[in-house]
């Protein structure tokens, strides 16, 4: 049985990215090249919005074979290209425009998104993890569909045009693990909100 799983860059004032969209403007350091393909060894299939697919197909490919490309990231490029599933919610995109990695990637209408995913997590092994796509991943969250929330807090006031929970009800969370970078400010935080699906929860290794 797979988790959904929300991994998200947030500035310590709570916006996830910059003014205009920018998200070159967060705290990218080591630190969350390392925690996101923490994220990635334990995944056995992405989930994305539109936008954020569209850029991650962009972005991804271009990093394989780039030799200035840190390990960790090799390492994430590298699962993006083979083996991980990837489903994207969208009610635009078609075929034609995923022709990357069509082979393994499945459209799923929103009117539909969230019986789809209750399946899916039922098949699934691994972790469906979510980067990006916090329109998505907000309204997973507001109705339950989110069995973990790791939140990555970047040491910068951002001051950017998304905060990360505008418009979410007020939802308890429990706190599963914390985990800090000797040469970074970079915190994570590990939560398993209120309202996710009956369950034992884990506590994250990060060691």
């Amino acid at each position: 049985m797979g988790k959904i799983v929300v991994s998200s860059m947030v500035s310590v004032d709570g916006y996830t990215e910059g003014a205009g969209g920018d998200v070159s403007q967060m705290p990218m350091d080591l630190a969350f090249a390392e925690h996101n393909a923490d994220r990635v060894r334990a995944a056995g299939r992405l989930l994305f919005g539109a936008v954020s697919y569209t850029g991650m197909m962009q972005y991804w490919p271009k990093q394989v074979d780039d030799p200035e490309v840190i390990p960790e990231d090799r390492y994430v490029a590298s699962r993006y290209a083979t083996d991980l599933g990837i489903t994207v919610v969208s009610d635009s995109l078609s075929r034609a425009d995923i022709a990357v990695w069509g082979d393994r990637t499945e459209i799923v209408a929103r009117s539909v998104a969230h019986d789809h995913l209750r399946r899916l997590r039922e098949t699934e092994t691994g972790d469906i993890l979510v980067f990006g796509s916090r329109t998505l991943w907000t309204d997973l969250l507001a109705h339950g569909l989110v069995d973990e929330l790791h939140l990555l807090v970047g040491p910068k006031i951002v001051g950017g045009d998304a905060r990360a929970f505008t418009g979410l009800p007020q939802i308890d969370l429990t706190l599963l693990g914390v985990r800090t970078w000797k040469d970074s400010s970079t915190v994570a935080l590990s939560y398993r909100p209120s309202n996710a699906r009956a369950g034992t929860p884990r506590d994250v290794d990060y060691n």
